[in-house]
This record gives structure tokens, C-alpha cells and sequence, in this order.
């Protein structure tokens, strides 16, 4: 039984937070930015939806706003992480 459908809520929410932030000036190799979607999404609690626009209509504006915040949060701690783990391993 195919599950296509299915998706995390969350993972085309960083990924646009990942790209303003590519956009605004910064930067990582292609791995980097996976890790630090990875991380990211680790820091978020999994919501698995068939259709974005069901899980958009059921939320309220307060609610939207919130997960807007958290992902912002996730996303700019998680370049954080990996580009201080990125310069430590460059000064071993």
C-alpha cells in the first residue's frame, strides 16, 4: 500500500525557513544544509498530514503564528549547531 500522500507538516516549513536564511546571507555546502535540516526537524514534534492545506484550515491564526516562530527558532539554532560544529572540526 503506497503512503506517498503522507508527510511531515514540518519538513516544507524548514525548508523555506532554510531558504530565506540561504537568501539573507547564509551559506552551506549541500551537506551542511541537510544536517542542519535535520536538526531542525529533530527540534519539532512530527506532525504527519495527508494534505497541508487540511492541517492549514483546521489551525487557527494564533496557532499558525506559533508554528511560524517555532520553525524560525528551530531553523536559526540549527545553523548554529552545525556551523560551530563545522569550525570546530576546521581547527582540529
Amino acid at each position: 500500500m503506497p503512503f506517498d500522500s503522507i508527510h511531515n507538516y514540518y519538513e516544507p516549513l524548514v525548508n523555506e525557513a532554510i531558504t530565506r536564511s540561504m537568501e539573507n546571507g547564509e551559506f552551506l555546502d549541500s551537506d551542511a544544509l541537510e544536517d542542519v535540516a535535520c536538526v531542525a526537524l529533530n527540534q519539532l514534534p512530527a506532525r504527519y498530514v495527508r494534505h497541508t492545506v487540511d492541517m492549514v484550515y483546521y489551525m487557527t491564526i494564533e496557532e499558525r503564528e506559533k508554528i511560524k516562530k517555532e520553525v524560525a527558532q528551530a531553523v536559526k539554532g540549527a545553523f548554529a549547531l552545525v556551523k560551530s560544529h563545522l569550525h570546530s572540526h576546521q581547527n582540529t
